[in-house]
């Protein structure tokens, strides 16, 4: 965590730079720096680390002896920390300790039925925080071949993508599978395809079905009106006996 205080005044440049350093999530390694620099040169830094005020002058010496000799300047150093330390918490609690699970879809990119080759791919979106790890697995086991994959791409909202193609040929009986691990979940997600029939296959049995039943309402409704026309036409062909009527 940073924080810059700019002074500019004819022409000269001064700069207070405050430090957060750490690794552990319970601060226990913290280190706050406190630096004063003139015209971009590092002058004077507070180290809590030593807990005193260091000269990088020569010139400085004197104003670091009386920074660290004076009571009040050393309180405001232990106050800056302390505020240091609720930021980086607050930061923690928006940003790094959000988690968002990823929406998966596995689809297929390429059949061959003549090489008996198969493309899928495997995508992640909308996840949060980046890491996260897509494998593939057949029967259950580890694929480590035919596998290529991307890597992960910022959609420019603070969320991920990425997607994994596999290349494989296809055994019968066997299931392909997704895993997608990521610190949103509690345990891995599995997809498996469903090889039974590919994809490009699925939309032409659809399309033709569709055509089938299409044709099945026009000969059905034209069957229909062709009767009802027929019967009209024999009724106004029936000859009427008029002595019948008188």
């Amino acid at each position: 965590m940073y924080v810059n205080k700019h002074y500019i005044s004819d022409g000269y440049y001064a700069f207070i730079l405050q430090e957060c350093i750490y690794s552990y999530p319970d601060l226990s390694d913290l280190v706050f720096l406190e630096s004063y620099s003139f015209n971009k040169t590092v002058q004077l830094q507070f180290n809590s680390t030593v807990g005193k005020f260091v000269a990088f002058t020569e010139k400085d010496m004197q104003h670091a002896k009386a920074w660290n000799e004076d009571p009040n300047i050393m309180q405001l150093m232990k106050v800056n920390m302390e505020l240091c330390k609720h930021y980086i918490q607050l930061a923690d609690e928006i940003v790094l300790n959000k988690v968002v699970k990823p929406k998966v879809k596995l689809s297929l990119v390429k059949w061959d039925q003549d090489n008996h080759s198969t493309i899928l791919m495997c995508s992640a979106y909308d996840f949060y925080p980046e890491q996260i790890k897509v494998s593939w697995l057949r029967d259950g086991k580890p694929m480590t071949s035919d596998m290529t994959s991307t890597l992960e791409m910022a959609d420019g909202d603070w969320y991920y993508q990425i997607h994994t193609h596999l290349e494989y040929t296809p055994k019968s009986g066997e299931t392909i599978s997704c895993m997608v691990e990521h610190a949103s979940l509690i345990k891995p997600l599995i997809y498996d395809w469903d090889p039974s029939l590919p994809e490009p296959e699925r939309n032409k049995i659809a399309i033709g079905a569709a055509g089938l039943v299409l044709g099945i309402i026009i000969t059905t409704a034209g069957l229909f009106y062709y009767k009802k026309k027929s019967a009209l036409m024999g009724m106004r062909a029936i000859p009427i006996d008029h002595s019948v009527l008188m």
